[in-house]
């Protein structure tokens, strides 16, 4: 069940990219607080800003002006702003991530796929056994496949397996479906909803698809860089 807190809280976050003489604003002045268990989805026409928020929101991306607090740490405000390093530590420790593309390196195994962030780093806590994911996932007899003799659905959940690993607070999905049909999509969907139901793992979602997005308790509409409504 869903943790009593606040996972994080952004204030007047907005992000500024210069092509030239022109000034494009991606995310403008967008507030909102996610608290901890809770599953929000993002939606929004090509080019609103969804990507780049959650950008943000992850430690993907730096916003131009704005405030982001996770938990209790402030990663960035006014005056204060954690180093590049303080952040890779953040997203080491806290998220998880999931894309629409799922980069797995085709010369390994799905074990050996889901276990390699340990190549890059550890956390002090013990991380979650990998058959035990890929069995909750559906995918303890592939354990010793290779990503070419899986199915698109297949190969995103051994994606999530691997944003899994080292027990996430926030797991952040950018589009997990946009490569897969109608019918993966929704076992993709129905994993992110266990996960955040069963597990109480906060998830942010973006998605193009009003039926994916439906399956979280909150959705977020972005409209030109801003919240709608």
């Amino acid at each position: 069940m869903p943790t009593a807190g606040t996972a994080l809280e952004a204030k007047n976050l907005r992000k500024v990219y210069h092509r030239g003489a022109e000034q494009i604003v991606a995310v403008d002045d967008v507030s909102l607080t996610v608290q901890k268990g809770e599953f929000v989805s993002f939606i929004g026409p090509s080019g609103s800003g969804k990507t780049t928020l959650i950008n943000i929101l992850g430690c993907l991306d730096n916003a131009t002006s704005g405030s982001l607090t996770l938990g209790n740490e402030i990663l960035f405000a006014a005056d204060k702003r954690m180093s590049e390093s303080e952040l890779t530590r953040i997203r080491r420790r806290v998220f998880g991530y999931i894309f629409q593309k799922f980069y797995l390196v085709p010369t390994l195994t799905v074990g050996e796929n889901v276990v390699l962030p340990f190549a890059f780093y550890q956390k002090s806590a013990d991380p979650t056994d990998p058959a035990e994911i890929l069995r909750f996932l559906g995918l303890d007899k592939r354990i010793d496949h290779r990503p070419a003799e899986l199915s698109g659905g297949e190969m995103q959940r051994v994606a999530i397996a691997r944003a899994l690993i080292n027990k996430p607070e926030i797991l952040l999905a950018d589009e997990p479906t946009g490569n897969l049909d109608s019918k993966r999509s929704e076992e993709i969907g129905e994993v992110l909803r266990s996960l955040n139901k069963r597990e109480g793992l906060t998830i942010l979602l973006v998605t193009h698809n009003p039926r994916l997005a439906a399956i979280a308790e909150r959705t977020i509409t972005l409209i030109d860089g801003r919240i709608a409504g």
